[in-house]
């Protein structure tokens, strides 16, 4: 682990800690180091680098949390 996450305009927003099947769980830096709940299919990898079309306060308010798992039939 540890792939830098990049935002728009290739600003850092963090570091990956953990890959699940359906979402990357990603630290950000700072002195209150938040987690986020990534999708996968909400980003791009290349070169050990991922990458997301989202500032670091869009990742924050849209990531912030776990996912909801949608009970299946």
């Amino acid at each position: 682990m540890g792939w830098r996450v990049m935002g728009r305009g290739d600003r850092p927003i963090g570091r990956v800690e953990a890959v699940f099947v359906d979402y990357l769980l990603v630290r950000t830096g700072g002195l209150l180091p938040v987690d986020l709940y990534l999708p996968v299919d909400q980003i791009s990898l290349a070169d050990e680098r991922v990458t997301v079309d989202a500032s670091a306060a869009e990742a924050y308010q849209r990531w912030h949390r776990p996912l909801r798992r949608v009970a299946h039939d």
